[in-house]
């Protein structure tokens, strides 16, 4: 059976988004509706929480230094040296951002959602890193996970409620086409995923209690189970990015596990990618 530690303990209410700094050897993850941006450096344990003005989906590296963040009324950059400022905004009352990526060229895609998940409330968008954003999906109910194959060719995705990890090709001019399904999810909602050295697909189970792998041709080959009900996502990281980290919420929970809101994690898991920063 494989050991499920837990790496933070904490009370979010909505943990999501872990994202390895592989140049400050940290990890990035976020409490969406608490408002915090959080980091944890396994090697020290030393931890930082920074408050953010909005409900904050999604915290990344950038190239610049300081981080990159999907809030609830668009994108923005905490820089350490100037605070905050917008890249894009986009106000839609009733909607926040939640999950987001890198890309392999630095691009940020972004995704939102209504805070009541009506269907076609949401969207999927792509930041370039010269500032040009483009919706590339609407009609979303709850964009979460996203991520890129090790050659970049694939990018897989989800939208909750649909119960389907997808995956589209991506062309030389960043357009998504052909989207198509790659598994479907029986066993909870999916939600954040990974992708791993050899192109398997992890994602977290929303309800389900578990962590599933799945290969690039979308058989379920690994099943990790949690002791909470309501992982959110996960992902590589550690000096050697074979550590898989997840984050877990309580939101909705009646009498949530004490594990629940903390980062879980399972040494040695597999073999991650290395997570580009926003080139922007």
């Amino acid at each position: 059976m494989t050991a499920v530690e837990v790496a933070v303990h904490e009370r979010a209410t909505l943990g999501e988004g872990p994202t390895w700094d592989s140049r400050e050897q940290r990890l990035i993850w976020v409490d969406i509706l608490g408002s915090r941006v959080h980091t944890y450096d396994p090697a020290t344990g030393r931890r930082t929480v920074m408050v953010t003005e909005q409900h904050v989906g999604a915290a990344k590296p950038r190239e610049g230094g300081g981080l990159v963040v999907n809030l609830r009324d668009g994108v923005g950059v905490y820089d350490g040296i100037d605070g905050f400022r917008w890249l894009h905004r986009e106000l839609v009352p009733g909607r926040r951002g939640n999950d987001a990526a890198v890309a392999p060229d630095g691009a940020l895609w972004f995704g939102t959602m209504r805070y009541d998940e009506a269907a076609g409330g949401g969207t999927l968008s792509r930041l370039a890193p010269d500032g040009t954003a483009r919706t590339v999906l609407d009609s979303v109910a709850v964009s979460n996970g996203i991520g890129w194959s090790p050659d970049g060719r694939l990018m897989y995705y989800v939208d909750s409620p649909t119960r389907s990890i997808d995956v589209f090709d991506i062309g030389d001019d960043q357009l998504s086409v052909d989207r198509r399904q790659l598994a479907a999810v029986d066993d909870g909602l999916p939600d954040g995923l990974a992708v791993d050295a050899d192109g398997c697909v992890w994602v977290a189970l929303w309800d389900g209690g578990a962590v599933h792998r799945y290969t690039p041709d979308g058989t379920l080959d690994r099943v990790l189970e949690l002791p909470v009900l309501r992982p959110t996502a996960c992902a590589f990281g550690g000096a050697d990015l074979t550590d898989l980290y997840i984050t877990t919420a309580r939101k909705g929970l009646e009498a949530p596990h004490p594990l629940s809101g903390s980062v879980l994690v399972v040494p040695g898991a597999g073999k991650g990618l290395p997570q580009p920063a926003f080139a922007g």
